[in-house]
């Protein structure tokens, strides 16, 4: 892992790319006592497997806290300078509040301001869903521009954005060495 050391994280990618394991290897690698904040609720015999197939992934040690919506909430008040919090992932959490018809532009607010205020270091995991084509329903379209929205907004308040392609890392943020773009 050699991320620079940032306050707050965001791990993005795809589906199966790798993005969880190298969250907990950050969080790992920090030495700090670990949390993890689970957004998922599992609803059938699939998610309750990936779900179980993560804390096996983890190991022993880790604080779980299981936090469907209010994870602002739950990083003001379990962060501290001893522990790393893990949020496994925006994702799902956007697609709570969606369900719950929830202020999206407020939660997202407070998120930032909670990663800001942050005693400890964060980690966000988060998905990219807008690379592919269009989705054909208003639903999936409008969950797909929330996400990019949000994951906007959570890279623009990190110290360190990570895009995993492959189980690859590639630092998006801090970049030492913008590029000069001429015409």
């Amino acid at each position: 892992m050699t991320v620079p050391a940032a306050h707050c994280v965001l791990v993005t990618g795809g589906a199966r790319s790798g993005k969880s394991v190298y969250a907990e290897a950050l969080i790992r690698d920090s030495r700090l006592a670990p949390v993890y904040v689970a957004t998922c609720t599992p609803h059938d015999a699939e998610m309750e497997e990936r779900v179980a197939r993560h804390r096996i992934q983890r190991g022993d040690g880790w604080a779980t806290i299981e936090e469907q919506r209010a994870i602002a909430d739950v990083i003001a008040r379990e962060s501290t300078p001893e522990r790393a919090i893990l949020v496994d992932c925006l994702t799902l959490w956007l697609s709570n509040l969606m369900f719950a018809e929830a202020d999206i532009e407020a939660e997202t607010a407070a998120l930032v301001s909670a990663l800001a205020a942050a005693a400890g270091p964060v980690v966000c995991v988060t998905n990219e869903v807008g690379s592919g084509i269009v989705p054909e329903n208003a639903l999936a379209r409008r969950f797909r521009d929330a996400q990019g929205r949000l994951n906007r907004s959570i890279a623009e308040a990190a110290d360190a954005v990570v895009l995993i392609a492959a189980g690859l890392p590639l630092v998006l943020k801090p970049s030492h060495a913008q590029p000069e773009i001429r015409l």
